[in-house]
């Protein structure tokens, strides 16, 4: 049995660990924690979680939990999964996984010394429609392929004070949502950018409200991503790629629970595939368990999510913005 605390009541924490593990009987979520004691009462009460102390290190110091979620500010991140797993605890970190790459290679150190599961929290990558992509990707029905194209574009309304446009809290669209799309490139190609140019624009000081980065692969893939909460965007999350004899878009790759499709022109001929519809952070959850119990494969491993830092921290240096956690 998988026995979980949480560090913080995180608006993203009922979707991404609780009601994935109500339909999970070798899981349970035994304990939380927040700076706010009230707020963690009644998240807990609300979300049937029996214990409530009063810090992170109480968690930490548990006996009777052997994994953690961490869902706190990015800038974060290092500290607590570190501490988790010097304590012996296995860990789900959320994107983005770190503040910068050296933070993310401490924190795959500390998970490699320990021999204890590090997973970057990419829910989306064991979804069904994520894998027959890449099986179609890899399949060769697509000729040769010459580009791939990413976004997620989500209009959001936020106040000054929230950590997403906090620089020294790891603020930016690139760190919240266009992580996403870096991600997409990386895992449905399986390469790793040779050039990359970007541009952005920024809200508060060094907060990258929009980017989009222009990359070159290896095998000459020409490649974009884009992230962009600006008010006045248009939804958008997709994955297209473009072939000799044909193309592949992947609607809604990030979130296939509210409905999602593969479209498919070969040879003239379209078709389209759907896919179910449990929640991908089921399938997260899956992937987590099974690397616990069964040393299981896990494609966001501490060592990809070393990977994805490298690329962020390389669109903000090509974007002229300065890596998260620097000199804080």
């Amino acid at each position: 049995m998988i026995r979980f605390g949480t560090l913080g009541a995180a608006r993203i924490t009922p979707r991404a660990l609780i009601y994935p593990v109500v339909d999970e009987p070798r899981a349970s979520i035994r304990c939380i924690a927040a700076r706010d004691r009230q707020r963690a009462q009644g998240f807990a009460l609300h979300h049937n979680i029996p214990v409530v102390v009063d810090s992170y290190d109480e968690i930490i110091a548990d006996e009777k939990i052997n994994a953690v979620y961490i869902p706190l500010p990015i800038t974060a991140h290092k500290e607590w999964t570190i501490k988790a797993l010097q304590a012996g605890k296995h860990v789900l970190c959320e994107k983005s996984f770190a503040a910068n790459e050296i933070e993310a290679q401490e924190m795959l150190d500390a998970g490699q010394t320990t021999g204890l599961v590090l997973m970057d929290a990419f829910h989306y990558r064991y979804h069904p429609i994520f894998l027959r992509a890449r099986e179609l990707f890899l399949s060769g029905d697509f000729g040769e392929i010459h580009s791939v194209d990413a976004a997620f574009h989500i209009p959001v309304s936020i106040a000054g004070d929230d950590i997403r446009m906090v620089y020294e809290q790891g603020g930016g669209v690139t760190m919240d949502i266009g992580c996403y799309p870096l991600s997409w490139v990386r895992h449905i190609t399986g390469e790793e950018p040779l050039h990359i140019t970007a541009e952005a624009e920024v809200g508060p000081p060094n907060v990258d409200t929009m980017l989009k980065a222009s990359m070159e692969l290896p095998s000459g893939i020409k490649a974009s991503a884009s992230g962009d909460m600006r008010g006045d965007t248009s939804f958008v999350a997709v994955l297209k790629i473009e072939g000799s004899k044909g193309s592949m878009t992947v609607n809604n790759p990030l979130i296939p629970q509210i409905g999602n499709s593969i479209e498919l022109v070969i040879g003239g001929k379209k078709t389209i595939e759907k896919f179910d519809r449990r929640p991908s952070y089921g399938y997260q959850l899956d992937a987590f368990l099974n690397a616990v119990e069964n040393d299981g494969t896990l494609y966001t491993s501490a060592e990809d999510a070393v990977k994805q830092m490298r690329l962020i921290d390389r669109c903000y240096k090509a974007a002229g913005l300065p890596q998260r956690g620097l000199n804080l």
